[in-house]
């Protein structure tokens, strides 16, 4: 993706870039108000907005995201340096992972079904005859068909018998994203997020095309870390490969050379993890449960708490890969920050207390692009010689199952489904599964985002463009060792 052809995701990033600049010089507290005008210029033009002024009114509020504050509470009259100061003096991280820029919502009209001009005005009124609300009535003046949005229900029925798919549906693209209906409008027309409702997956994010939803950030508070030289170790997700220019041993000199003092695969902690939940699929197995989940993915575990607790039961108790990593490295005295593409591990930190601070791809990016540091460029740093090739692989969907298929090594057989991206009808398919209609299956692997975690809503390439490196590395990688050396009689 070409992100100065991409402008929301370009300013986005651009807002990261220039906290980490302006936090180099020691001059957050006094000068972050001026990144908005610094950023767009008087002669600078975007092509998007009305005017320059309402341009760096987004972008205030973009930087006020990239310092870890609330839009929904920004009262505008604060200063940036205001913000900035707080940040820095921050003790945790904030409670609610996303916020919504209002600002830059574009106010989407309610999703609804249209009548084309491709409608043909047929005599068989295949549309009148599907719906089941009498919402279609033809029109006097020129026989088409129209639909009343007060008694349309959206179902669809119109448009799937159309023969000259003359319907269509109009989406609202956050609403539509969203697996769980966190997201809605209010009357002021604009988004909204239910974060009672809200499981922190980042799909609204990454469907928004105005970048009106946004991550509250924790690249201030990790930019303290560093600089009050406590021992900060950057934990990096098996995703990372690929995302960043060079390769992953070129990548760990880079993040050591922007201040981590040390840099540790959460691979380490997926092989953790692929053999505590294989032992407890075959100690679940034979107790006769119907079958196991896996754990791995912080918005599929949010799901099940806030809208599948039936399901609960079944989800493995073993720890995710950065909290086993996280386990390790606080046991070793550092700050953890775990790196990764992903917007709900903000909330499996906030819960775990081994996790210090969670960054994103982007944010990598931003921080090694403001200092200077091209990963290609950099020496390769010696990888753990230990850490499994399937550990490698947790990023890509059907890696998890297959690790632990592989570590049972034939003491049971099991029947496996990857689960590729929670979304409306994944949900149904799960709740289904709640209710006893479960599959043919015993291991479930579910993964929020298409492809696995490298198809993240903080990632900065796309499954396509990494999947070869990640290969690569797995190839190079030793197989896992299975915890049952003699299969079962």
């Amino acid at each position: 993706m070409n992100t100065q052809d991409n402008k929301a995701v370009f300013f986005k990033r651009e807002a990261l870039k220039r906290v980490v600049e302006v936090f180099d010089k020691g001059l957050l507290g006094t000068e972050a108000y001026r990144i908005p005008f610094d950023a767009l210029p008087q002669n600078s033009t975007s092509g998007v907005r009305c005017c320059i002024y309402k341009e760096r009114a987004v972008f205030r509020a973009r930087t006020l995201a990239a310092l870890g504050g609330s839009l929904e509470t920004d009262d505008e009259a604060t200063s940036l340096n205001d913000y900035a100061k707080k940040a820095m003096a921050r003790k945790t991280p904030a409670e609610n992972s996303l916020t919504v820029l209002d600002i830059a919502c574009k106010a989407c009209v309610k999703a609804r079904h249209i009548v084309t001009e491709a409608c043909q005005g047929c005599l068989a009124r295949h549309c009148q005859a599907a719906c089941k609300f009498g919402a279609i009535s033809i029109s006097t003046e020129n026989g088409r068909s129209k639909i009343d949005p007060d008694k349309c229900k959206n179902c669809g029925q119109c448009q799937a018998s159309c023969p000259y798919n003359a319907i269509t549906y109009v989406p609202v693209p956050c609403e539509q994203a969203c697996p769980v209906d966190a997201i809605h409008k209010d009357s002021d027309g604009f988004a909204h997020i239910n974060f009672d409702k809200c499981i922190s997956c980042g799909k609204c994010m990454q469907a928004c095309p105005f970048g009106a939803v946004m991550e509250r950030s924790q690249l201030v508070d990790v930019l303290c870390a560093i600089k009050d030289e406590r021992k900060v170790c950057a934990m990096i997700a098996p995703s990372i490969v690929g995302q960043l220019a060079g390769t992953l041993p070129q990548v760990i000199t880079a993040l050591k050379k922007a201040g981590f003092d040390k840099v540790t695969e959460v691979a380490l902690g997926a092989d953790i993890t692929t053999e505590n939940e294989a032992r407890e699929l075959a100690e679940r197995l034979e107790k006769g449960a119907r079958f196991m989940t896996t754990s791995c993915c912080a918005a599929w575990v949010q799901a099940v708490k806030k809208h599948l607790p039936a399901l609960k039961e079944y989800i493995s108790d073993a720890k995710t890969p950065a909290g086993y990593t996280a386990e390790i490295e606080k046991a070793n005295g550092f700050t953890t920050v775990f790196i990764g593409p992903c917007a709900s591990k903000r909330l499996e930190g906030r819960e775990d207390p081994n996790i210090d601070y969670v960054l994103t791809y982007e944010e990598i990016d931003a921080l090694l692009r403001a200092r200077h540091i091209d990963p290609a460029a950099c020496e390769e740093a010696t990888l753990d010689p230990a850490i499994s090739a399937e550990g490698r692989y947790y990023g890509v969907t059907g890696g998890v199952a297959q690790a632990v298929e592989n570590a049972l090594s034939g003491k049971i057989a099991v029947k496996k489904l990857a689960l590729n991206g929670l979304d409306k009808k994944a949900m149904l398919m799960l709740n289904a599964y709640a209710q006893g209609k479960a599959g043919d299956f015993q291991l479930l692997e579910v993964m929020s985002c298409k492809g696995g975690c490298v198809g993240g809503p903080c990632t900065l390439k796309t499954q396509a463009q990494v999947i070869g490196e990640i290969q690569k590395v797995v190839k190079q990688s030793p197989q896992q060792k299975p915890i049952f050396a003699t299969p079962k009689k």
